[in-house]
């Protein structure tokens, strides 16, 4: 896997650089001051993960991750908290706070590994052949898995894809979120974000930002916000 840096800072753009080739074996193809620099770049060059500030003159962050080329992966960094769920319904890989903790850079990099992986195993051909109340099949490498819906944990989205996240393992398909959630006739679904639906048999713990689900952090969206504390709470907690 390879990546570049976008960051106006040349400090933060140092110390991201000396972070990654501490802990992975990432290859830095590049380091930019701005969106327009990097987006000259990937017109002849491909980049699997962009680590990308968000407050940048010329062009945003998030102005610019929606400028990106179809499964180009973005992991934001940025000293300022408030970019956090609009970061996510641009469907980031993770959402990393200045200054970065090594750990939770770590854990954003294995999150990116995996998901390149998924997405370019087989181009993606998983398909849903079919549902019941109870499960769903999924055609993938040319045989049928049976999906227990009692099994899922949460579904996130991820570009034009989404990836059920699984007691035993992770599987993506050519689905956006809302049409495998139409799919899904179990209560226990909750869409909490424009980027995932949980099962709230396997929520750990939540706060008003945030669900807790094993060591996934997962946002909570300000549309979804209400109807999450009424449905999953009961009303007996506040979401102010």
């Amino acid at each position: 896997m390879n990546c570049i840096i976008v960051d106006d800072e040349p400090l933060a753009r140092a110390e991201m650089r000396s972070l990654i080739n501490e802990i992975s074996k990432i290859e830095i193809l590049g380091e930019f001051s701005n969106a327009p620099a990097a987006l000259d770049f990937l017109k002849t060059n491909d980049a699997d993960l962009i680590f990308l500030d968000i407050e940048m003159p010329m062009v945003t962050g998030l102005e610019f991750a929606e400028m990106l080329p179809e499964g180009t992966l973005v992991i934001f960094t940025t000293a300022y908290s408030q970019y956090a769920l609009k970061s996510y319904e641009l469907e980031a890989v993770d959402y990393l706070l200045k200054p970065v903790d090594p750990k939770r850079l770590e854990k954003a990099i294995g999150k990116a590994i995996l998901y390149s992986e998924l997405l370019s195993k087989n181009t993606i051909k998983n398909t849903v052949e079919s549902n019941t109340e109870d499960f769903l099949f999924i055609k993938a490498d040319r045989r049928f898995y049976k999906i227990s819906f009692s099994d899922v944990k949460f579904i996130e989205g991820l570009k034009d894809y989404v990836v059920i996240h699984t007691r035993q393992q992770k599987l993506i398909t050519a689905m956006n979120l809302k049409t495998i959630h139409q799919k899904i006739s179990c209560e226990a679904f909750l869409r909490v974000s424009k980027s995932y639906v949980v099962n709230v048999d396997f929520i750990d713990s939540f706060d008003n930002h945030n669900i807790y689900i094993d060591e996934s952090e997962i946002p909570i969206g300000e549309v979804y916000r209400s109807g999450f504390f009424t449905k999953y709470a009961g009303g007996f907690l506040s979401s102010d």
